[in-house]
């Protein structure tokens, strides 16, 4: 049986259920976005468009501006950094303006745990957060159709010792809070000791 199948379908998925994580109200979140370059953005700006290369984009095809849209984070901001520059395996700090920013959610928010036993249970297996993204992406959708009450996904980072990254639905937009807690540009002097030791810690190179 393949590990990393087609998904079931959003029924077969709603009749399985949902293994949920929930991320309190206050929770601290992390993510690097670009100023500048061909899709400048903002802090707590959510994707419109989609699907793009993204894991777990659950936009529908063709790819354009839609409804659905999508957030990338995680708990920690190395692996941000991790997952952002894994093309490249560059840390690079001016290169489309790129910005580190912490936020805040200012209600509890509710997410499908792919991090456990769900995927296998759903007929996979965690090659869903590694195996190929176009597959990952229809199940995303499936997912989001299934499971109306959920808001995102949190799953294992491949790029950073399995920590966990979320992508965030824009069903919780309005959990974001107002204002950044941490909000600085990657070319901050204040920041290259710390993106430094980043740099080192996960083999990446630093300009």
């Amino acid at each position: 049986m393949a590990k990393f199948p087609e998904p079931p379908g959003a029924a077969a998925l709603a009749a399985l259920g949902p293994e949920c994580r929930v991320l309190a109200e206050g929770t601290l979140l992390w993510r690097v976005y670009f100023r500048a370059g061909r899709h400048p953005t903002t802090w707590r700006a959510f994707r419109t468009f989609g699907p793009t290369r993204g894991r777990f984009d659950h936009h529908q095809p063709p790819p354009r501006s839609q409804a659905r849209q999508i957030l990338y984070c995680a708990h920690q901001g190395a692996t941000c950094l991790a997952e952002v520059f894994q093309d490249t395996r560059l840390l690079d700090r001016v290169r489309a303006t790129p910005w580190l920013v912490g936020f805040r959610l200012v209600r509890d928010v509710n997410l499908l745990d792919l991090c456990g036993t769900w995927p296998t249970r759903a007929g996979a297996s965690m090659a869903l957060s590694t195996g190929p993204r176009p597959r990952a992406r229809r199940w995303a959708r499936a997912i989001y159709q299934a499971y109306p009450q959920l808001e995102g996904l949190a799953y294992p980072s491949s790029m950073h010792a399995n920590q966990t990254t979320i992508a965030l639905f824009e069903r919780a937009a309005d959990a974001l809070a107002a204002t950044p807690a941490f909000h600085r540009g990657l070319d901050d002097p204040g920041l290259l000791l710390a993106l430094s030791e980043v740099a080192a810690k996960i083999g990446y190179g630093l300009r």
